[in-house]
């Protein structure tokens, strides 16, 4: 049976953006599964699967349901044990656990507060309405307020990047010389932002740009089957 994967979308439902479903895709790429692509909006999750959910990425792998990226890496990694694994042992899963909580905090939300009105210009109708009312709620803010004078908080998360800027002088990926998950979550972060603004977050010679890029062709180019926002 094929797997399906609800991932979210907006206007245009050939360009998924949301970088925890890019996590699961990178996911599946690695363990070289198929899956069947099954874009929905902000506001249709709650209907998804009978009201299985109130979040996406939603795996479906037979009678089975799985919700949020991490806990369907774990599964996949479970239940496919034959596949190239996603973290190598319980070490890979511990450091995977490290890098999401460090990019969740550190990389999370300065791209995300910076496209904020980016990703509005994706969406449509109800899906925007949603966004608008959700969004300048968290932040207290209309969404223009936030974005703005994103460009002089550009140096202070580029710095903030530091650590992995440094460890990439050592080694070509997170996981060592080769992919792990824990590449694909920081990566799944930088994919989010390439898709949804052409704001660049990295100076072209950065070594993360360069690791971003070694992401991007990986599983045959799996992460450009989404072109770069223009």
């Amino acid at each position: 049976m094929t797997i399906k994967l609800y991932e979210l979308a907006g206007r245009d439902p050939a360009r998924p953006f949301s970088p925890h479903c890019w996590k699961v895709r990178m996911a599946l790429a690695h363990k070289g599964l198929d899956f069947e692509a099954i874009p929905v909006g902000f506001t249709a999750i709650p209907r998804i699967e009978g009201g299985a959910t109130t979040i996406v990425p939603l795996l479906r792998d037979g009678e089975k349901l799985v919700a949020d990226s991490f806990d369907i890496a774990q599964y996949l990694e479970q239940v496919y044990p034959d596949r190239p694994s996603l973290f190598k042992g319980e070490g890979g899963l511990a450091m995977a656990r490290l890098i999401e909580r460090w990019s969740q905090q550190t990389i999370h939300p300065q791209i995300g507060a910076s496209m904020l009105v980016d990703i509005l210009n994706l969406l449509g109708g109800d899906d925007a309405r949603y966004f608008r009312e959700n969004r300048e709620t968290r932040y207290g803010r209309k969404l223009e307020e936030v974005v703005a004078g994103r460009e002089s908080r550009l140096g202070e998360f580029r710095k903030s990047l530091e650590p992995l800027r440094d460890m990439l002088n050592y080694q070509p990926f997170i996981g060592g010389a080769s992919p792990l998950f824990s590449d694909y979550i920081v990566f799944g972060a930088f994919q989010f932002a390439r898709i949804v603004t052409p704001f660049g977050f990295l100076e072209d010679d950065d070594v993360i740009a360069a690791w971003f890029d070694r992401c991007l062709q990986l599983h045959g180019g799996a992460g450009l089957t989404v072109g770069a926002a223009s």
